[in-house]
């Protein structure tokens, strides 16, 4: 198989990101160097828009996370919604996700985190290599972190550039890319929307 034929099997086997999928990204140190030693944005370039995220105090309750895969050519290739239960004892936070996709499939992924000094986060799930690693600034939260992928028979490992917005109390955007290779291989667009107050479990 060639690096064609494999980039494509790889793009057809992609779910969904992290924090949602949750979530690329190697060893702490590693993932520091992606989040200031490549081209494009910064997360500094953010630090004066508002309003300002505090991720304990977004992903804290009952989130839910409407999203879309997009393949290489920009189609659609899956729909899948997202409820997420998330809870703090201090430092430490707890986002266990529930996905259901539109062929009616259903996923469960747990992430772990730590919160950092200088608004930075690490965090761990089962099909994450490593850490992930990840800073906030001003409104903007962004999340790196390598996903082990499973592919006929293989495991590949797939590298996530996730980038959040947060919109206003309830709402934030989420847009992550996938590469291999130094090659994108599709990218995740996700709607997440904090439940009111007295809101709990799962029912959608």
């Amino acid at each position: 198989m060639n690096r064609r034929q494999s980039l494509q099997r790889i793009s057809q086997g992609l779910a969904a990101p992290l924090l949602v999928r949750t979530s690329g990204l190697a060893a702490l140190g590693a993932g520091a160097g992606l989040l200031t030693g490549c081209a494009g944005p910064q997360l500094s370039d953010y630090a004066a828009q508002t309003p300002v995220l505090d991720l304990r105090t977004y992903f804290n309750g009952i989130v839910d996370a409407w999203g879309v895969f997009t393949d290489r050519s920009g189609r659609v290739v899956k729909r899948f919604k997202v409820v997420m239960d998330c809870q703090w004892q201090g430092d430490e936070g707890v986002l266990d996700e529930a996905f259901t996709y539109s062929d009616g499939v259903q996923q469960r992924r747990i992430w772990k985190l730590k919160a950092l000094p200088n608004g930075r986060y690490e965090g761990r799930a089962d099909d994450v290599v490593g850490l992930a690693a990840g800073g906030v600034s001003g409104n903007t939260f962004r999340w790196q972190y390598t996903l082990a992928l499973p592919v006929d028979g293989t495991v590949w490992e797939v590298q996530f550039d996730d980038w959040m917005y947060l919109m206003d109390e309830q709402v934030m955007l989420n847009k992550a890319v996938m590469r291999k290779w130094g090659v994108t291989l599709g990218e995740v667009t996700l709607s997440f929307k904090r439940r009111g107050p007295h809101s709990s479990g799962r029912v959608s």
